[in-house]
């Protein structure tokens, strides 16, 4: 039977044995592909991954260039064991991964050793990821009906109806040009999400806008003469550059906001939801909504609704009285 990882780590060892020329010339057709087929965060975070494991190796006395030996990795990992989360930790090891794959040289992170060391750090100090706090409709309503109406608080209202309705991560948020907008009968609209997380080649999806917040954003759209190419969510100094707000601005808009220190971008999506198993709604239509491909999401961040929900809870309930 076919097995692709010994097919590729075959083809990995017939690469590593090619000549020098011939074998420079494929790193950098491999470099300057992965600039075109990685997105441009991808790429940020696997450059900071190399230099962090760059300064550990020059502050414990290894080498950084590949190969690296997987006994180096190991105690890698073990160094990094309860100062970061697992999934954070796992992330570094695609890096490095990354880093070997570029160099047409079979991963180290794939080895005994560090798989031990990974389930190792997992069992000591735990496999749990830090989820953002949640913010449901209510509180971002009543931050809503605090802003007054200068200009800045007609951008700010748009992002949070923005926020609130579509469950969209940041960089969707950010993404939105005036152009995404589709009017819908009753005075809502759909939002065309042209690219995200989990779709990189830009098939495209949709996302909902309430009647409230397609004014909201209508009017900000007015306000600040936004054109069809422009993004939605700008500056809002008069006067400023038409460019896209980033994704940790969006977060401080929704904590001052708020009054919130504790949220962030995410916390729209994680609340939203939330919001959606209080009242009721099935997993599959919470799936549509905010765009997953798969359960395990939604199901992790309403993971306290549901146990509220749950038969044991129901039971208790039968038989408080």
């Amino acid at each position: 039977m076919y097995d692709r990882l010994s097919d590729r780590d075959a083809t990995t060892r017939r690469l590593s044995t090619t000549s020098g020329p011939r074998r420079e010339s494929l790193i950098a057709e491999y470099a300057r592909r992965s600039e075109a087929a990685y997105a441009p965060d991808t790429l940020r975070n696997y450059r900071m991954i190399i230099r962090l494991f760059s300064a550990w190796c020059a502050e414990h006395g290894h080498d950084p260039r590949p190969p690296i030996a997987p006994a180096v990795v190991a105690e890698w990992v073990d160094g990094m064991g309860g100062r970061l989360a697992a999934t954070t930790i796992e992330t570094r090891l695609w890096g490095l991964a990354e880093l070997h794959r570029s160099h047409f040289l079979p991963s180290p992170c794939r080895h005994q050793l560090v798989e031990l060391a990974l389930k190792s750090v997992k069992r000591k100090f735990g496999a749990a990821s830090r989820q953002a706090h949640p913010l449901g409709k209510v509180e971002v309503l009543d931050a809503i009906g605090q802003l007054g109406s200068s200009r800045r608080d007609a951008r700010d209202r748009a992002l949070l109806w923005m926020a609130t309705d579509t469950w969209c991560r940041s960089s969707e948020l950010t993404g939105f040009r005036v152009r995404d907008i589709h009017r819908q009968a009753g005075g809502t609209a759909l939002l065309y999400v042209a690219r995200s997380k989990t779709d990189q080649f830009g098939v495209g999806a949709y996302a909902f806008l309430s009647a409230r917040g397609t004014e909201a954003v209508l009017a900000w759209i007015q306000l600040a003469k936004l054109k069809d190419g422009d993004p939605i969510l700008t500056k809002s100094q008069r006067g400023g550059a038409r460019t896209p707000l980033n994704g940790a601005t969006v977060s401080r808009i929704i904590k001052r906001c708020t009054g919130r220190a504790d949220v962030s971008a995410h916390s729209t999506r994680i609340g939203g939801v939330q919001d959606a198993f209080r009242i009721g709604c099935d997993l599959s239509s919470i799936m549509v909504a905010g765009r997953w491909t798969s359960p395990e999401m939604p199901a992790h961040y309403g993971r306290m609704i549901l146990a509220s929900q749950s038969a044991a809870a129901r039971v208790s309930a039968a038989f408080a009285d």
